[in-house]
């Protein structure tokens, strides 16, 4: 195998076949369903598959054999299959998706979430990271090995467009493919991040979420702050009452029981490695306000803290005025908007429903109290990877990074990988990405590397190489 070829032809490919697509995709606000409840009569979710599908077809004519379908069931949002044939007995299931996160404000003059842009070897825009350069990605390692007569296993890739949604259609869609796509023995999941961008990184982890919105009601209507505080409770200082039933103020630290698992030395090690190769960059990057710092002191308690113990959010609040238009009334609610992340190895379900109980038992002066949940998603641990794969992992790192792979824990969640897990217990798994430093994924100004973008295309087709010529 000549690894220079494949990194050559990948790049031209990527120059000239893939970033001019890219682009016109991230032109297209395919927001996700749980963000958009007219997603669907906006069309602009067929149109990023229609855009998708349209560049495949052309492409694929090269790949023997190869045929591609969209999934598309009244009242539900549609998925790409491709199925390569290969010249061995296995199946590859490469996975991505194609929905957005919102646009979000505070984008950089010049940038902007529709308006892609290259910059210093950069393309802005939303989707661009997450996750736009999957299937093209994919396909780019599979003609690379086709234009190198390098043989590969059958490859199936899976792009889906609920996935910032929680991926709720997989489930039914994975039962309807089951037979087509048959026993899988290596997925690689094109979704996740990099710890930086100098090596091939592999999320080894993934943490639960568990999330509601958590309701305290004193009142039918707001009444005049000078004549009934002090008779009627703050419903603001009630639900801080609450709260602290779940996390303690002071450290951050959650106080459920059930929602700490013991870290597996396997992790453990990988954490003290991944630490010694981050350093300080584990924090220094995050855009702190003036003198705050992090909750611990170490990069080996922040990687723990971020990718194996539970975290409590507040990330929205309704039942208040902006301060500008506030009078001295006491008001008659407050809602937050909760988001814990829960550790892998637990359930979501079971933990969910121990929030709930613990929220709404007992309230503070009899208040009216409920905490309606909206997520319940367990995390994931990947398999211990197998002699050959962990070489291979390393020597196609090497080979397109210039240094070996290394191995880290993701905070956020891809529901995806609980799924696959249950269907293809006996599969060993790669999960990466190309959202690391300064990605801003979810975020203004998310942008595609793209030179880590190719690296990481040209680390699949040699991985798939690797695993042909065992």
């Amino acid at each position: 195998m000549n690894s220079t070829a494949l990194k050559d032809y990948i790049s031209t490919f990527w120059d000239n076949e893939i970033l001019p697509t890219l682009c016109d995709y991230i032109r297209i606000p395919c927001v996700s369903p749980l963000f958009d409840d007219e997603w669907k009569s906006r069309g602009f979710m067929d149109a990023a598959i229609n855009l998708f599908v349209t560049w495949a077809e052309e492409k694929i004519i090269k790949l023997s054999g190869a045929t591609i379908d969209v999934l598309h069931e009244p009242g539900r949002t549609p998925l790409i299959f491709i199925d390569v044939p290969g010249k061995t007995k296995e199946t590859v299931l490469l996975y991505g998706h194609l929905d957005k996160q919102p646009e979000t404000s505070g984008w950089s003059e010049g940038l902007g979430p529709w308006t892609p842009v290259i910059k210093s070897s950069k393309l802005y825009g939303r989707g661009s990271a997450d996750d736009g350069y999957a299937m093209f990605a994919a396909l780019s390692a599979l003609l690379a090995l086709e234009a190198h007569n390098l043989p590969h296993a059958r490859c199936v890739i899976v792009i889906e467009a609920a996935e910032e949604s929680g991926s709720f259609d997989m489930p039914f869609y994975m039962e309807r493919l089951k037979d087509r796509i048959g026993a899988v023995d290596l997925v690689i999941c094109l979704d996740s991040g990099a710890g930086t961008f100098d090596r091939l990184w592999l999320t080894t982890s993934l943490r639960g979420l568990v999330a509601g919105t958590l309701k305290v009601s004193v009142l039918n209507n707001g009444q005049h702050s000078g004549q009934v505080s002090g008779i009627v409770p703050s419903s603001f200082r009630i639900l801080r009452m609450l709260l602290s039933r779940i996390e303690d103020e002071a450290t951050g630290e959650i106080k459920l029981p059930s929602a700490f698992v013991k870290v597996p030395s396997e992790r453990m090690r990988q954490i003290e490695v991944t630490a010694e190769i981050l350093g300080n960059s584990v924090f220094s990057d995050i855009p702190f306000s003036g003198n705050t710092k992090p909750m611990v002191s170490t990069p080996v308690e922040m990687i723990l803290n971020q990718t194996w113990k539970p975290q409590l959010a507040v990330v929205a609040f309704d039942g208040y005025p902006k301060p500008e238009n506030a009078g001295n009334v006491l008001l008659p609610y407050t809602r937050a908007k909760l988001s814990m992340r829960i550790p892998p190895c637990c359930d979501g379900i079971a933990i969910a429903h121990a929030l709930k109980q613990e929220l709404e038992k007992n309230p503070p002066y009899d208040s009216d109290v409920s905490f309606e949940l909206q997520a319940e998603r367990s995390g994931w641990n990947a398999p211990t990877f197998c002699p050959w794969l962990e070489e291979a992992l390393n020597r196609a790192s090497s080979t397109h990074f210039g240094k070996p792979a290394a191995f880290i824990g993701e905070g956020g969640s891809i529901n995806f990988m609980v799924l696959l897990s249950e269907k293809f217990p006996q599969a060993q798994f790669i999960v990466t990405g190309v959202c690391g430093p300064d990605s801003n994924i979810h975020g203004a100004d998310e942008n595609l590397d793209i030179s880590v973008a190719k690296r990481l295309s040209a680390c699949i087709a040699e991985i798939l190489a690797i695993q042909a010529s065992r």
